[in-house]
């Protein structure tokens, strides 16, 4: 896998903050061989309470967001980063299927941060179509967000060290 490969490359670890996924982009990470020098961690933060726990997110910035926003996703990938040996980390926030009345299945928050850069954040709707094809996507999008700031990264090693 390219993402594997490139970070293997830029000595720089990945580690990644879960919630609606539940661990399948880690999972698909370590279904490599050889990975162990690429892939520092993953957290599934699937409640409220272990995204404050694990990645030391506020309970007020939850509370006062939501637990599916941008600025959750941000601190899901800040808090991951800091609370691993990684110099690189992904975060996945959203709704895989139907939720609360005012939940919109499929909106799901992405943010990747790294040492040394802005924290990079991109929302997708992928509509009602179901926890299994919406996952699928979420790690479409999770590869091509790691490769991009991948690619920064190793063009700029100073940036990660």
């Amino acid at each position: 896998m390219a993402v594997l490969e490139t970070a293997s490359q830029a000595e720089t670890g990945i580690a990644t903050a879960e919630s609606c996924t539940g661990g399948l982009l880690a999972s698909l990470l370590t279904d490599i061989e050889g990975t162990s020098n690429a892939f520092d961690r993953g957290f599934v933060v699937y409640s409220k309470d272990a995204k404050c726990d694990l990645l030391g997110l506020s309970h007020k910035l939850v509370e006062d967001c939501g637990a599916v926003s941008e600025p959750v996703a941000r601190a899901m990938a800040e808090g991951a980063l800091r609370r691993s040996k990684a110099r690189l980390a992904i975060a996945i926030t959203g709704f895989a299927g139907p939720g609360a009345s005012d939940d919109e299945p499929g909106l799901v928050h992405f943010a990747c941060a790294a040492h040394g850069a802005d924290t990079r954040h991109s929302v997708h709707h992928f509509g009602d179509n179901g926890r299994g094809a919406t996952r699928i996507e979420c790690l479409r999008v999770a590869l091509v967000m790691l490769g991009e700031t991948l690619a920064e990264v190793a063009a700029d090693p100073q940036r990660a060290a």
